[in-house]
């Protein structure tokens, strides 16, 4: 079995990964340096003979020297398997040793960016839930590769050594495109029209610092003062503009679901679930059972209408990675019920927390909140009248109010706690409802906060530390707190199950 690739000696990556590692180190310098390469090819026509010689000479020994950099890189990155640990040579001046116990290998997943399915690759990485040091990344190898040293590392891991062949899996969920556009419709639309007027502006702001440079400012902000003062006499320009961004935030969805989450299929193994989804970057994801943390099923009103679930997958994430890197999530779109039955019944032996009686918190919370939403709306709307010195900005109030009363209403129904022997169920949102299943043996640290306003009304904030975040209980009774306190300490010093 894989004896072509036993990985016994140092290898390689394909050779292919030269190009991709050299289209990566061409990216870094594109995004560091593309206003100054805007400037330049503005003005590229004005430049003499000899200047665009010299800009030629200039790119062709960047080039160069990103492929000797490239080369090198390629070079001498090299890895092995040896006595049950996953060993890798890295580094052109400063050399990086790295050796990896199996067991700390959290999951091996393969991925393809569009460069790498035109070329026949596959990246492998090598996640563990230690330190960021320790989390790799191999360009290029083939499947076959890819696959025999997954193959190693996962049976060397198994405490079973008498592994049968596996059937063919049937997945548990397959999404078609029409069901990623019903998918798309039931997103924060709002959230994806703020991102793209964030990048807008950003991209506005770039502009805007080029013409200063160039003395062209003046044109520019007379542009825009023309622009806007046209805009605002011409009503059925604002309705049309309002109609394009909310076209665009529809759109904005639809591209960022289908793009993420095309031919989404998960298959449910005897110790994982298995995803693989993307366009032009697939991924196929292994998450182990005992790695998750806490799984979250998330709802709305449009997606309960269409009859689907969302469902979030947290994982042992180290502090520093995380400061690092920020993460995707590992999402299952599209869910129906029968599919969320199957994984909570797959990764929690016992459910009986259902059944348990939602624990509210105290009236203190509603006060802190409508507390709160009062002195935003009275020092929002003291700044709008110092600006435009217009009392008339009060009267939108009529509208305002009664739907920030409907949000914190709706905040505070859906805050709330199931507890059982051996998990805890906890439920937050405002438009969304989200429920968060946890085990109590997964917590590592739970801390009781308590201010002095909270102390005067004899409530207190619960914080249970997992390794992938933190969970918040906020404004319970301190009498609830106590024993929740108390209950989940003893359940994680009693228990004999590991966390990850």
């Amino acid at each position: 079995m894989n004896k072509g690739f036993s990985f016994s000696e140092f290898s390689k990556q394909s050779p292919k990964g030269l190009l991709i590692i050299y289209l990566a180190e061409i990216y870094k310098v594109l995004k560091l340096f593309w206003i100054f390469l805007f400037i330049l090819f503005k003005d590229f026509s004005k430049f003499t003979s000899y200047g665009i010689i010299y800009i030629y000479l200039g790119v062709f020994v960047l080039l160069s020297f990103l492929f000797i950099r490239s080369y090198l890189i390629y070079l001498n990155f090299q890895f092995k398997v040896f006595n049950g640990h996953f060993i890798l040579k890295k580094g052109i001046l400063k050399k990086t040793n790295i050796e990896i116990p199996f067991q700390r290998i959290q999951n091996i997943n393969f991925k393809q960016n569009i460069v790498q399915q035109l070329i026949g690759v596959f990246e492998v990485n090598i996640e563990t839930a230690g330190s960021n040091d320790t989390e790799i990344a191999i360009k290029a190898l083939s499947l076959e590769k890819a696959t025999a040293l997954k193959k190693i590392v996962s049976t060397a891991k198994s405490t079973d050594h008498n592994l049968k062949k596996e059937k063919e899996l049937e997945p548990i969920l397959t999404i078609s495109p029409f069901a990623l556009l019903k998918v798309s419709l039931t997103e924060n639309h709002l959230q994806n029209l703020l991102l793209f007027l964030a990048v807008l502006f950003g991209f506005f702001n770039q502009i805007q610092q080029v013409s200063e440079s160039l003395g062209q400012s003046e044109v520019l902000d007379g542009l825009i003062t023309d622009s806007t003062s046209n805009l605002s006499t011409n009503l059925v320009l604002l309705f049309l503009l309002l109609v394009l961004l909310t076209l665009i935030a529809l759109l904005s969805s639809f591209v960022k679901v289908f793009l993420l989450h095309f031919n989404l299929t998960a298959y449910l193994k005897k110790d994982a679930f298995e995803i693989n989804q993307g366009l032009f970057t697939k991924k196929t994801i292994v998450l182990k059972k005992e790695k998750i943390q806490t799984i979250t099923f998330s709802t709305n009103p449009l997606k309960r209408a269409i009859g689907i679930s969302f469902v979030t997958f947290k994982q042992a994430v180290s502090g520093k990675t995380k400061k690092k890197k920020k993460e995707r999530p590992i999402r299952l779109v599209g869910c129906k019920q029968e599919q969320l039955e199957v994984i909570k019944n797959t990764v929690y032996t016992h459910l009986d927390v259902l059944e348990k009686q939602k624990i509210y918190p105290n009236n203190y919370y509603a006060k802190r909140l409508f507390i709160y939403a009062g002195l935003f709306l009275l020092v929002g709307y003291s700044l709008l009248y110092f600006i435009f010195n217009h009392i008339e900005i009060a009267y939108s109030l009529v509208l305002v109010l009664p739907i920030i009363i409907l949000l914190i209403l709706k905040k505070i129904k859906k805050r709330f706690y199931k507890i059982s022997d051996s998990m805890i169920v906890v439920g937050k949102g405002v438009l969304e409802t989200h429920l968060i299943f946890l085990n109590l043996f997964k917590v590592q640290h739970i801390q009781l906060k308590q201010s002095i306003f909270q102390k005067k009304s004899k409530v207190a904030t619960i914080i249970l530390q997992t390794a992938s975040g933190k969970i918040n209980l906020p404004c319970i009774s301190y009498l609830e707190a106590i024993q929740l306190y108390n209950h989940t300490l003893y359940k994680v010093e009693t228990s004999k199950k590991s966390w990850m």
